[in-house]
């Protein structure tokens, strides 16, 4: 049966392998090749040839994903009723016994408890066999019932989906599916428990436009088609040429709506890491970081002074380790988080979840490189308002998950071009200060480069700001200050050492907490020396940090910045004994933020 008699949404049937003349042979769905069966099942139902990722049972998912004897099944009980009496070239009835013998199932979605590499785990699988798996009542019952018990249990959870949409035979009673699967993810946020889904093909309508995209995270296999409308009926509808690659992972990946895309054979190790970050298994995950030695330099008179426009060349060298340098030196299970959810992925902006020396943290930072091309690709280290919305999206999971916030500030500043001004650079900025100033975990910034203007403050509203000895931090940079006040860019020089960029004036001013020193001849010298005093200053903030209660952290982080610009404590005038109201009004402003 095609999706087009059974869901909402049309699209094209997923394609499936056809049994050539001989019982142990296939022909791969993708390219056409033949396929030895038994093979065919070891490598995960994936083409060698094309990679072309074939539909799986509910049942061969599971086998695929869990741990061996792990999977316990979760019975919902299916729900016979027909609301509406529906027939259209058939009975709903016979269509629904059909589709029970034809596949062995109860409904197009079963849920089971179990583990992935030992990590806790509850599980809703789609099967599209069973009527395109489209949403109807039992299976929007099948999805609560699993979000049900996921909350009791304090586990996360994992959708694998596979759907036309909503099922038309139940008419509005599956519309309705839509916002109570919703609805219980949104208390499994508020929870703190780890949302998954895994997108396969095709995945769309309802189900696309409900649980399938409102995960924390959002995986898809190879090649697999995630829309609310068929590619069809777009081009039906309105006449609209379309791409060759639309709705796929691989588009919705540079469209900002993916986090990752996953062969199969490693979709249990990406799995594993991410619930390890967020399990609550019995012994516990480390909440505490050893304390570190005496790592920091926090008094600016045991700093050499420094030449200003050096620091500056020496924050801006092209060898000078990266975000993605030190995550590898010093994480330990990470997992890079893409796109803003909205319209795309800006490469100039790394986010993810991962663990430093055991303490589950989400790390963000701006990503320069090493070679020309690369500095192309990520746009020289300058974030687009996708990048600055990318970590606002991480930001919250970890305020969600309850995981300290670690940010690696190393850019010349915000994008400054067209389309980060249509796309509302400004507002970006701004709604990533609001959103750090009352972020309920610990967050630590180092400005491991160049801090350049608003663009790296929007990553650096911390509890704990530090920077590299090498590295600046200005409200603009040298050469655009000399152009504005000297009216001569050639005045960089003077200009650096008037704005007082060094991490040591910075350091007197408050501005930084500390500084951490670098090797002998920067860290481009030695990055993996670098990168363990960078380990040794964060386990420090963090030991520091974790113990405090969420009241305490951000009543202190708006505290530190509350300060800048007043010479003494900002006075508190006693309210007016009478007279108007309003007057006394800013005296109770001001004792709010205190």
């Amino acid at each position: 049966m095609t999706i087009e008699a059974t869901t909402a949404e049309p699209t094209t049937a997923e394609p499936t392998p056809r049994r050539s003349s001989g019982s142990s042979w296939l022909l791969c769905g993708g390219c056409g090749a033949m396929l030895y069966e038994r093979r065919f099942a070891r490598d995960g139902r994936v083409c060698p040839d094309c990679s072309w990722h074939a539909p799986m049972t509910i049942h061969q998912r599971l086998d695929l994903l869990l741990d061996a004897d792990s999977a316990q099944p979760v019975d919902v009980p299916a729900i016979d009723g027909d609301p509406l009496e529906f027939t259209d070239t058939r009975p709903y009835r016979d269509r629904l016994r059909d589709a029970r013998a034809s596949t062995g199932l109860d409904e197009a979605a079963a849920c089971a408890r179990g583990t992935i590499d030992g990590n806790p785990v509850v599980v809703v699988v789609m099967d599209f066999r069973f009527l395109g798996g489209s949403l109807g009542a039992t299976v929007g019952e099948v999805f609560t019932r699993a979000a049900e018990l996921a909350l009791r249990e304090r586990t996360p959870l994992l959708t694998v989906t596979a759907s036309g949409g909503a099922r038309m035979q139940e008419g509005a009673i599956a519309l309705m599916q839509m916002a109570k699967t919703s609805q219980a993810l949104g208390q499994l946020d508020e929870a703190g428990i780890l949302t998954v889904s895994l997108i396969t093909d095709p995945t769309f309508g309802g189900v696309a436009a409900s649980f399938a995209t409102l995960a924390d995270v959002i995986i898809a296999e190879p090649g697999a088609r995630l829309g609310f409308a068929g590619r069809r009926v777009i081009e039906q509808t309105i006449h609209q040429s379309l791409p060759e690659d639309f709705q796929t992972a691989e588009f919705l990946l540079t469209h900002g709506v993916v986090d990752l895309i996953s062969p199969r054979h490693e979709l249990r190790a990406n799995l594993a890491r991410l619930l390890s970050v967020s399990s609550r298994r019995a012994g516990g995950i480390p909440r505490q970081a050893g304390r570190a030695g005496p790592v920091l330099v926090t008094d600016p008179e045991l700093l050499p002074r420094r030449d200003a426009w050096e620091s500056v060349r020496a924050a801006r060298r092209l060898g000078r380790p990266t975000t993605l340098d030190y995550v590898d030196m010093i994480l330990e299970d990470f997992t890079e988080l893409r796109g803003d959810r909205m319209s795309a992925d800006c490469p100039a902006l790394v986010a993810g979840l991962g663990r430093l020396d055991g303490v589950p943290v989400a790390v963000l930072g701006t990503q320069k490189g090493h070679t020309a091309d690369e500095l192309r690709y990520r746009n020289f280290g300058m974030p687009t308002p996708a990048g600055y919305r990318k970590s606002a999206r991480v930001m919250r999971l970890a305020a969600k998950l309850g995981l300290p916030v670690i940010t690696l500030v190393d850019t010349a500043g915000a994008y400054p071009g067209v389309e980060a001004e249509e796309q509302a650079q400004a507002v970006a900025i701004a709604e990533n200060l609001r959103l750090m100033a009352g972020l309920p975990v610990p967050v630590v910034a180092v400005v491991t480069g160049e801090g350049g203007s608003g663009g790296a403050l929007a990553l650096a509203f911390a509890d704990r700001v530090l920077m590299c000895a090498n590295a600046v931090y200005s409200v603009i940079s040298a050469e655009g200050c000399a152009a504005i006040l000297w009216k001569n860019p050639a005045a960089a020089p003077p200009a650096a050492a008037a704005l007082r960029v060094d991490s040591r004036e910075l350091l007197r001013l408050g501005v930084v907490d500390g500084v951490i020193p670098e090797p002998d001849g920067g860290a481009d010298a030695d990055p993996a020396g670098t990168a363990a005093r960078l380990r040794e200053a964060l386990r420090g903030a963090l030991a520091d940090l974790l113990p405090l209660d969420q009241m305490n952290l951000v009543t202190r982080r708006r505290a530190r910045f509350r300060q800048f610009g007043v010479a003494a404590p900002a006075p508190v005038t006693a309210p007016a004994p009478s007279g108007d109201a309003r007057e006394s009004q800013p005296d109770r402003n001001v004792e709010a933020t205190r």
